[in-house]
C-alpha cells in the first residue's frame, strides 16, 4: 500500500501553458478610437463625390439608420448630393426565388463593367418576420463582381417593407449616382403586387423567369407582367434550351394581351444563361433601345418627375406613421386599446378612429 502512495497515477494532469491573447488589446483600443470619430456631413459628401467607397458605405448606413439623431445629418448628405445625381440608368430586376437573380446580375454587371461602366447593385434581402434579421449574402453569391473595382454591391434588409424594397433604397440611389455610378441595378426579394415600389424608382423593369413554372397559361400574374419592360427566360443552357425557347414564345403571346404602354415601348422576351453568359449582351442592347426611344419621346424625363412626386408623398406617409407610433401618449393608449379590440369590447375601426382623433388633438 505504501508503494502505491509513493508513485502518483499516470493519469495525473500537469498544469498546461496558457494560450496567448489572440487579439491585441492595443489594436482593440485603436479600433474603438477610430469608430468614435464620426465624419461630418461635409466630409462624407466630399468622399462620395471623390468616389470613395468607404464614405459612400458610411453615408448609406447613416441614411438607413432608424435613429432619429441621424436623420438631420442624413438629409444634409442627400441634399448636397442631389445636384450630382440623376445621371444614371436605373434598372429593376425581379423574379421568383430560385430564378437566378444574383447569378444573372453578376454576369450582367461584369458585362457592363467590361464596357467601361460603373455599376452599383442595391440588393434587397428578405427580413425574417420572427427574428427580424437578414442574411445579406449577396456579396457572397456575386463573388466575381464584388472584386471588380468598377462595381459596388450593397445588400440591405427589406425590413417590414412590402415588395422587397428597402426603406431607404430611393435615397441610396442618389448617393450612388453622386459617387459616379452610371448604372444602378436594384434586385428585389421576389415577385408580388407590391413590386410597384420597385417600378416607381427605376427606368427599366426587367422580369426574370424560368421555363416550366406554369405561369405562361395564367398570363403570369397580370400586375407584374404589365409593369415589365422585358421578360428574360434565365437558365437557357444544356438540356433546358428547348424548354426556354418554348417559354419565350408563350410569354411573347401573353404580352400581346396587354394594353400599349404610355412610353410607346413594346415589351420583348428573350432567353439567356447567366452561367454561359449567352444572351447577356442582348439584354443590354434591349435596354439601350428602350432608353433611346423613351428619351426621344420625352417619356424618360416625365417618368422621373412623376417618381419624384410619388416618393415625396410616400415619405410624408412614412413620417406620419413614424410620428404616430413614437408619440408617448399614443404608446400609452395603444396597449389598452389593443386589449379592448382583442376582447371584442370595441371594433378595430372604432379603436383606430379613436386613436387618430386623440393623436391630432395632441
Amino acid at each position: 500500500m505504501s508503494n502505491k502512495k509513493n508513485h502518483p497515477s499516470a493519469l495525473h494532469e500537469k498544469p498546461g501553458i496558457s494560450p496567448p491573447e489572440i487579439i491585441s488589446p492595443i489594436a482593440v483600443e485603436n479600433i474603438k478610437k477610430i469608430r468614435k470619430v464620426q465624419p461630418s456631413s461635409q466630409e462624407l459628401v466630399g468622399g462620395i463625390l471623390a468616389g470613395n467607397i468607404t464614405a459612400l458605405s458610411r453615408a448609406i448606413t447613416l441614411v438607413e439608420s432608424t435613429n432619429s439623431n441621424h436623420l438631420a445629418k442624413a438629409n444634409e448628405v442627400i441634399n448636397a448630393c442631389l445636384p450630382h445625381a440623376n445621371k444614371s440608368v436605373r434598372i429593376g430586376v425581379t423574379g421568383v426565388p430560385g430564378v437566378g437573380k444574383s447569378t444573372f446580375i453578376e454576369a450582367f454587371g461584369k458585362y457592363l463593367t467590361s464596357l467601361g461602366k460603373k455599376v452599383a447593385v442595391l440588393a434587397v434581402d428578405p427580413s425574417s418576420t420572427i427574428s427580424h434579421g437578414s442574411i445579406l449574402g449577396d456579396k457572397t453569391r456575386m463573388e466575381e463582381l464584388v472584386k471588380d473595382e468598377n462595381a459596388f454591391i450593397r445588400p440591405s434588409a427589406s425590413g417590414e417593407t412590402l415588395g422587397g424594397v428597402a426603406r431607404k433604397t430611393r435615397e441610396t440611389i442618389t448617393l450612388c449616382e453622386a459617387a459616379g455610378f452610371d448604372t444602378i441595378i436594384i434586385e428585389t426579394v421576389g415577385v408580388g403586387q407590391s413590386e410597384t415600389a420597385v417600378h416607381s424608382m427605376v427606368d427599366f423593369f426587367l422580369l426574370l423567369k424560368i421555363s416550366g413554372a406554369g405561369d405562361e397559361l395564367q398570363g403570369i400574374k397580370r400586375g407584374i407582367m404589365e409593369m415589365a419592360d422585358a421578360i428574360v427566360i434565365n437558365k437557357a443552357d444544356g438540356d433546358n434550351i428547348r424548354k426556354a425557347n418554348l417559354a419565350k414564345l408563350e410569354f411573347n403571346r401573353a404580352l400581346h394581351l396587354f394594353p400599349a404602354k404610355k412610353s410607346g415601348w413594346i415589351p420583348s422576351t428573350a432567353t439567356c444563361s447567366a452561367i454561359t453568359h449567352e444572351g447577356i449582351s442582348d439584354v443590354w442592347k434591349t435596354i439601350e433601345q428602350f432608353l433611346e426611344l423613351t428619351k426621344d419621346n420625352n417619356y424618360f424625363f416625365e417618368k422621373r418627375k412623376e417618381q419624384n412626386q410619388y416618393w415625396m408623398l410616400e415619405t410624408i406617409n412614412e413620417q406620419l406613421k413614424l410620428n404616430f407610433y413614437n408619440h408617448p401618449e399614443i404608446q400609452q393608449l395603444l396597449d389598452s386599446t389593443k386589449k379592448a379590440v382583442q376582447n371584442d369590447e370595441t371594433s378595430p375601426f372604432a379603436a383606430a378612429k379613436l386613436l387618430l382623433e386623440k393623436y391630432f388633438k395632441f
